[in-house]
């Protein structure tokens, strides 16, 4: 192992380096994941995994861990991304794009109508802050949805260290 986690908790992607070849770290996931059952389900094949924690509850903002395995003269790379499913994460900044375009509209409306002196358009200032109060309220959303996470977030990052190396034989 040439490079191990590092920074993980303030970067959702991290890249590690092995000796194994890809065929051998599948078999080192598909072992780990069938000795944990109980705590981690997911799909493997020899390229991509999406890993996930079992829970009793399924939160909108439940994590998986996606590896992505990639070989590279004699060196296997492994890629690592945590986050929430791809329908959250899109989700999410679609409420940030739209959220931020009704900001611009509504704050061009205002200061056009203040630079040419008419009061056709009284309701886009509110209108404005009103969508700053959702962009915020979206942002808290999302922090609310990582804290409620974090312990499986951990399990995921335990699972990552764990199932990378070698099993070792009793």
């Amino acid at each position: 192992m040439k490079e191990t986690l590092n920074h993980i908790r303030n970067r959702p992607r991290f890249k590690m380096y092995t000796d194994l070849s890809p065929e051998d770290c599948e078999k080192n996931l598909r072992a780990y994941l069938d000795i944990h059952k109980d705590e981690f389900f997911g799909n493997i094949n020899r390229e991509v995994a999406t890993i996930f924690v079992k829970t009793n509850e399924n939160n909108y903002w439940k994590p998986n861990l996606a590896l992505r395995l990639e070989r590279d003269d004699n060196i296997t790379a492994i890629r690592g991304i945590y986050g929430p499913t791809s329908a959250v994460w899109t989700f999410f900044m679609f409420l940030y794009f739209l959220f931020t375009i009704g900001w611009m509209v509504f704050f061009t409306l205002y200061y056009v109508e203040k630079q040419i002196n008419t009061h056709n358009y009284p309701w886009a200032l509110p209108c404005s802050f009103l969508i700053l109060v959702l962009i915020g309220l979206t942002y808290a959303a999302a922090r609310f949805g990582q804290f409620k996470a974090k312990d499986e977030m951990n399990a995921l990052r335990r699972f990552a260290e764990e199932a990378t190396f070698p099993l070792e034989k009793d």
